[in-house]
């Protein structure tokens, strides 16, 4: 703990990037095991939600019943000690690979989400956006029977329905095209937006250091910034339980729930 409070100390400029073991003790699932493996089945792919008709009428009913996990959660002691952080002036900004918001409710505010906000639908064919509350109500109004479904809380707002009939499932139309809609999120298989990526890179430019908060680094868009950082001879610290894609590239690994190891750090900090 130590050695992590003088990281943290010497540093002016940091760069977080967090993950989802940033948010679980939230009651967000996350999407691997201590090993980087999958927990589940593969994630939904955006090819396949563009192709699909029947499988955005999966996902949409699955996310009917998960969204309500996401539009309750609130912060965890992890996210509240990073907005402190920020606050004392040891963070200079925070990248979260995390699409529930967590870290706004909590008070960050130099935050890039660099997946998007799941409480924001978008139209794909119009430039028109959706608060995802106003487009909840219009799912439950047209799939009432739905509501009344129990199912295991997924990753990012999903639910593990399996063996429904997703057939006479009906999904709002955009209401300004009729296009389709998708939340405000980078899918499995979409790239991030570029303006993001060269965004994050820039704000990684300025920092005197990077800390990894709860990811296990096995997607790209996350690892590059590890990857960045390490050719830079910026110090790398994480905090993560389990194995990352960059453990050769830490200064400093601490493999403890971040929701203790943070508030710590905040005390001994004298914050």
């Amino acid at each position: 703990m130590d050695e992590l409070v003088n990281f943290v100390a010497q540093r002016k400029r940091l760069f977080v990037l967090t993950g989802a073991g940033c948010s679980t003790e939230s009651g967000i699932p996350d999407y691997r095991d201590a090993e980087g493996e999958w927990k589940h089945k593969r994630p939904l792919q955006y090819q396949d939600f563009i192709r699909s008709k029947n499988v955005r009428k999966r996902y949409w009913a699955r996310s009917l019943l998960g969204w309500q996990r996401i539009a309750l959660a609130q912060p965890n002691p992890a996210h509240i000690a990073l907005a402190c952080l920020e606050r004392a002036g040891w963070i200079d900004q925070l990248v979260t690979q995390n699409v529930d918001g967590l870290h706004q409710k909590a008070g960050n505010r130099r935050v890039l989400d660099l997946h998007g906000r799941l409480d924001t639908v978008e139209c794909l064919d119009c430039p028109w956006q959706w608060p995802r509350e106003t487009f909840q109500q219009r799912l439950e109004e047209r799939n009432p029977d739905f509501k009344n479904f129990s199912a295991a809380t997924a990753p990012d707002g999903d639910a593990l329905l399996e063996d429904i009939d997703f057939s006479q499932f009906q999904i709002p139309p955009c209401e300004q095209c009729a296009g389709i809609l998708k939340p405000s999120v980078t899918f499995f298989g979409e790239g991030v937006p570029p303006q993001k990526v060269k965004q994050a890179y820039a704000y990684l430019e300025d920092a005197d250091g990077l800390l990894v908060v709860g990811s296990s680094l096995m997607v790209y868009s996350g690892y590059r910034f590890c990857r960045a950082a390490w050719e830079q001879r910026k110090p790398i610290t994480a905090i993560n339980l389990g194995r990352t894609r960059a453990d050769d590239k830490f200064f400093l690994k601490i493999a403890a729930p971040c929701s203790q190891v943070l508030p710590a750090l905040v005390t001994q900090l004298g914050i």
